[in-house]
């Protein structure tokens, strides 16, 4: 089970996590609900689809994109974690500052996912005291920098190390492991081939203890390996998923929730999974 907040998740199954970019700039459909109304439409949309959680972005994190500051970042999210506050499911938030974070728990927010795994002053005392869920996420650098010649002797086990170590420093500070996620960052400070070996060999991070979260959806490995645009990487997003379902992931991150769900409930089917 997974303490999120007002809600506790069962793990029986892979939880879909659907995405609420309110940004002018994510890679994939940035802009497209940057209006606080449209974004609230399509979280509305991705329930109905299926989706278990939201996350809700107010800041693009993809190779290159430029920092916001915490005014603006509030600014997108607060509007639509209050449209959504009373959909019934687990609202997230993607964000690494902390500022934010302490506003997005007052304004409701279940769960904080942090590219910066907690690292930034003042996060880890505010999600220990919040009672919410928080995903640890790792990224090698910062997100405008992150993909200039990342370097690893052995990506797997360097990954696993510093999130195994992250989460030490979560339960020591208080956060039970029942209420934390990890995830290995695809595409954040990673090559191709990084990326593959961290799919391959998803089944390790399992070996944690706590819950593993891969999002792969529509990322730029998938058109290094395919060759298509963003906007047509759906069926390579659907695979990927599937592959880290079937590898342990207990959480996927997609923008595509009703075809993602679909693509589950075929491989849950298989595997026994109910629901």
């Amino acid at each position: 089970m997974l303490r999120c907040g007002r809600y506790t998740l069962s793990l029986h199954r892979p939880l879909i996590m659907g995405i609420v970019n309110v940004t002018p700039d994510s890679f994939s459909d940035g802009g497209s609900f940057f209006d606080p109304v449209r974004a609230i439409e399509h979280g509305l949309k991705l329930l109905e689809d299926g989706a278990d959680i939201l996350d809700i972005g107010g800041e693009s994190t993809r190779p290159g994109a430029r920092p916001v500051t915490s005014a603006e970042e509030l600014e997108r999210v607060l509007p639509v974690l209050d449209g959504l506050r009373q959909c019934g499911i687990p609202l997230s938030v993607d964000t690494l500052k902390p500022e934010v974070m302490r506003e997005a728990v007052s304004a409701g927010a279940d769960m904080l996912n942090d590219v910066n795994a907690m690292q930034a002053e003042g996060a880890l005392q505010l999600a220990a005291e919040s009672g919410v869920a928080v995903c640890l996420m790792h990224m090698r650098g910062e997100p405008r920098t992150m993909q200039q010649d990342p370097v690893y002797g052995d990506v797997v086990e360097e990954v696993k190390t510093f999130l195994a170590l992250r989460l030490g420093v979560l339960e020591q500070a208080g956060i039970a492991r029942n209420r934390i996620v990890i995830d290995p960052g695809f595409g954040f400070g990673k090559t191709l081939q990084h990326n593959l070996a961290l799919l391959r060999d998803l089944s390790r991070f399992c070996d944690l203890g706590v819950p593993v979260l891969a999002g792969l959806s529509r990322k730029s490995m998938l058109g290094s390996i395919t060759g298509l645009p963003v906007g047509d990487r759906l069926f390579p997003s659907i695979s990927a998923a599937i592959i880290a379902a079937s590898k342990g992931a207990k959480i996927v991150r997609v923008h595509d929730v009703k075809e993602t769900r679909q693509a589950l409930q075929i491989i849950g089917a298989v595997e026994g999974w109910n629901g």
